[in-house]
């Protein structure tokens, strides 16, 4: 017992890793050039230089890595860093379609130049503001249309001065006749010198009071004279059609000299097709809405009825002329980077704007066109958080969408929208975007299994890792960074102790002793509440105490749940034995996880065996709360029974095994090797010392395998015993393979050199069943028989004795069956 005890009782020394705060080569942080260099993570980061320097299509760049691993801290380094050297993007605006406005035109301009396009197509507007008024009213106008005026009234009265020679002295004459708000020249008799209607004198024909025969000749008369007028009305209205185009020509002549003058700086300056199309077709649709252009710096009038007639004003009757920009480079100095914090469908993509007229209904137009920030990222990179994406409603599908035509439309993702009266197509816009997609590896294994785009579109995987090898580099890396974020924070200089136990603590959170974590935000949170408390205390500089003092203030704040559970253990109400000796029954670990914080504590297991077929017996499974790698485990002892036991005879017993007081679900094998050795207590029906805590899975050959929170477990059953009372033999005994990931709590470190508590290392269940009970596991001799004495032997003896009792009592009821059958037949009333 005592050999076994030694052999595989650990030294404090392996218990934690220390940093010698003497090996530091420096007194304070002070001493260190900071480093903006990213630690840790050279796959993520030489995956992440691969994918920003393809060019090709599909390869943009998926993260992930566990939350705190700095993902978007060092997405955002390596964006600065590699995105120096590329261009400028082009800027974006949006012109009115005059021939379709519903598609509106895209025109791209190189960075800046969209802003002084905007200006100078809003100066050559107010131009036309300030010009077209006078030019309605300057000297050469009027001239031009006086000229055009007296012109029409010659032609016209010498019309109608054909026509009156012909009515003169045949008594008929010429008068204007009033046709609703129109006046017509009619040709009616004259009698008496005062003009007649036709009808009215032929009523006085009728009374015998003109002559018939000279009403007759009129008649005849007018109706030759009428056929005469009616073709020169039908000339003036020709007339005054060929008058009208005339004016409306010079109107258009005039109006095109001046918006030549006022547009030609502009065509010098943009001479591409495309910009010259759209100042063509501009002044040509100005041209055709003069009417509404002569309205310009028109004021209110007086209309009938007393109400005012208000012309529209210039703003208005020039907004389709205006520029939309939609993407404003001029302050680039190279490509964009653009981390979208609030993905939403409008934030991303853009939208189109609607505003309610006067009558009540939506309208919308070019001007109301937005951009997203996947639009203005364009020519640079977009960064965005998956989760958050995939959540809003029609964003993942137009992501994938744009990133596979490499093409966007951009339009308003509203259920509502069918409600606008007009609708806008504008010009799909080219993409050249890298996308950038922050997520969790769980959530990108999904997305490659269910969304075949994903693969297509996303070809580069940059995985941040949760450690590094703690070496020399990494632990001047690690220092450095504390330098940096004392000087990006302002926080009190750390000495090189403080700085050592920044480093111990960050292998403690890495959970194995040879690694260094990478979760560098948490760090930069520990560094700035250890500043705080060595700045409460009044130090200079900030040092281990600090640190420490920090870590615990953390761990006091999270761990209610772990103290509520201490005090039902301290009183009693849940069951934990810290000393004596019990047959069947031995205390198994488990870790609590709250989310930022975990801790382990004891729970007792017990098992207990007797004669009959029914194996093994996992309770919390009857009661539907195992899960299934619990039940795996439960099947294996099963394997390692028959392998060490069943070799010779078959295996018959009934053993039931549960965690005792547990309420609620229970997963995980690694309490497997502790219901073996309770399972194989109470078949040997040997105690087991209840002071040692046990923790480790087990395989089908005894091979004693790693588990994980090993250093939770250890600490939760130390504190159960500090509070029982340290007796100098209480400990917990680990899979060997886990003493590298040991980094115990000083306190805990400290009481084990002292000899108030022990970890014991097994890597069989043979050594762990030595340890539990000081006796020797046994091993098989030449007859393939175990030691009587041992606790192997001993097993062995019961199972032999559980299947002969099993067979006995099977062939004790089938005797009396046939006494009951022999003497059934003799037997009289």
């Amino acid at each position: 017992m005592t050999n076994i005890l030694k052999e595989r009782e650990l030294e404090p020394e392996k218990l934690r890793w220390t940093l010698d705060p003497e090996t530091l080569a420096f007194s304070t942080t002070d001493d260190l050039e900071p480093e903006d260099e990213i630690i840790g993570q050279c796959r993520g980061v030489e995956a992440f230089r691969f994918g920003m320097g393809m060019q090709l299509k599909g390869y943009n760049i998926f993260v992930t890595g566990p939350a705190g691993t700095g993902k978007q801290a060092s997405v955002k380094k390596m964006l600065k860093d590699l995105s120096k050297s590329d261009k400028t993007p082009d800027d974006l605006l949006y012109v009115n379609n005059f021939k379709s406005n519903e598609s509106p035109v895209l025109i791209r301009l190189p960075a800046g130049e969209g802003t002084t396009f905007r200006k100078a197509v809003h100066d050559f507007l107010e131009g036309i503001k300030r010009e077209v008024p006078q030019l309605f009213e300057s000297q050469e106008y009027i001239a031009r249309k006086n000229e055009i005026i007296e012109m029409h009234e010659k032609q016209t009265r010498e019309f109608f001065q054909g026509i009156e020679e012909k009515v003169k002295d045949s008594g008929l004459v010429i008068v204007n006749m009033q046709m609703g708000h129109f006046q017509r020249p009619d040709v009616v008799p004259l009698v008496d010198g005062e003009p007649i209607r036709m009808i009215q004198l032929e009523e006085k024909v009728e009374k015998g009071r003109f002559p018939r025969e000279e009403f007759e000749r009129l008649k005849e008369k007018q109706k030759e004279l009428k056929e005469e007028v009616d073709n020169i009305l039908a000339q003036v209205r020709q007339l005054q059609k060929e008058v009208k185009k005339k004016s409306d020509d010079v109107d258009k002549l005039m109006f095109m000299t001046l918006a030549q003058d006022l547009i030609g700086p502009l065509r010098e300056k943009y001479p591409d097709a495309k910009t010259m199309k759209y100042f063509d077709e501009m002044l040509e649709n100005m041209s055709e809405d003069l009417d509404s252009l002569r309205m310009i710096g028109k004021k209110p009038q007086a209309m009938e009825g007393g109400m005012m007639f208000m012309p529209p004003q210039a703003d208005a009757i020039l907004h389709p002329y205006q520029v939309n920009q939609l993407v404003d480079n001029s302050e680039q100095s190279g490509p964009p980077v653009i981390f979208e914090a609030y993905p939403t469908y409008r934030n991303l993509f853009g939208s189109i704007e609607r505003v309610m007229d006067r009558s009540g209904g939506w309208r919308t137009d070019f001007t109301k066109i937005k951009a997203g920030s996947f639009i203005k990222a364009n020519g640079g990179y977009l960064v965005i958080n998956l989760m958050d994406a995939i959540v809003e409603p029609g964003v993942w599908p137009t992501l994938k969408r744009s990133l596979k035509t490499e093409k966007i439309e951009i339009q308003t993702f509203d259920p509502y929208y069918f409600i606008s009266s007009t609708g806008l197509k504008p010009e799909p816009i080219e993409m050249d975007v890298k996308v950038v997609v922050l997520g969790d590896p769980h959530l990108y294994q999904l997305l490659r299994h269910y969304d075949p785009d994903v693969p297509k579109i996303f070809k580069v995987r940059a995985d941040f890792e949760t450690t590094m090898d703690r070496d020399e580099k990494a632990v001047d890396a690690v220092a450095k960074f504390v330098s940096r974020m004392v000087e990006k924070d302002k926080l009190m200089p750390f000495d090189r102790t403080g700085v050592a136990a920044i480093i111990e603590q960050a292998v403690r959170m890495a959970g194995r002793q040879e690694k260094i974590t990478t979760s560098f935000p948490l760090l930069a949170d520990m560094l700035g509440e250890a500043s705080h408390y060595a700045g409460r205390n009044g130090s200079g500089s900030v040092k281990a105490e600090h640190v420490e003092q920090a870590i615990e203030a953390h761990r006091k704040r999270s761990n209610q749940a772990e103290e509520r559970l201490q005090e039902m253990i301290d009183r009693g109400s849940l069951y934990v034995d810290t000393d004596g000796e019990v047959t069947g029954q031995v205390n198994g670990l488990a870790v609590y996880s709250l989310g930022d914080y975990s801790f382990g504590k004891p729970s007792r297991i017990t098992a207990v065996t007797a004669m009959g077929k029914g194996g093994i017996i996992n309770i919390e499974r009857e009661a539907d709360m195992s899960g299934p790698t619990h039940n795996k485990g439960i099947f294996i002892l099963s394997g390692f029974l028959r392998r060490c036991f069943a070799q010779d005879k078959p295996l018959s017993l009934t053993a039931s095994i549960a965690f005792e007081q547990s309420y609620g679900g229970i997963d995980g094998d690694s309490a497997s090797s502790t219901e073996l050795y309770a399972l194989l207590s109470s078949l040997a029906e040997v105690p087991i010392r209840q002071g040692i805590a046990v923790t480790g899975s087990v395989n089908q050959k005894g091979e004693v395998q790693p588990i994980g929170g090993v250093n939770q477990k250890v600490e939760g059953f130390y504190l159960c015993c500090k509070h029982a009372g340290l007796t100098g033999e209480q400990g917990v005994m680990i899979p060997e393979p886990n003493v590298k990931d040991l980094m115990l709590r000083k306190e805990v470190v400290e009481a084990v050199r002292e000899g108030k508590f022990h970890i014991w290392s097994v890597s069989t269940i043979e050594q762990g069943i030595e340890i539990l009970t000081g006796i020797p596991a046994g091993e098989k001799d030449g007859e393939g028989k175990y030691p009587e004495d041992s606790i192997y032997g001993k097993v062995d003896a019961r199972l032999i004795d559980l299947a002969e009792g099993l067979k006995n009592f099977g062939a004790g009821d089938e005797e009396k069956d046939e006494k009951k059958k022999s003497g059934g037949g003799c037997c009289t009333k």
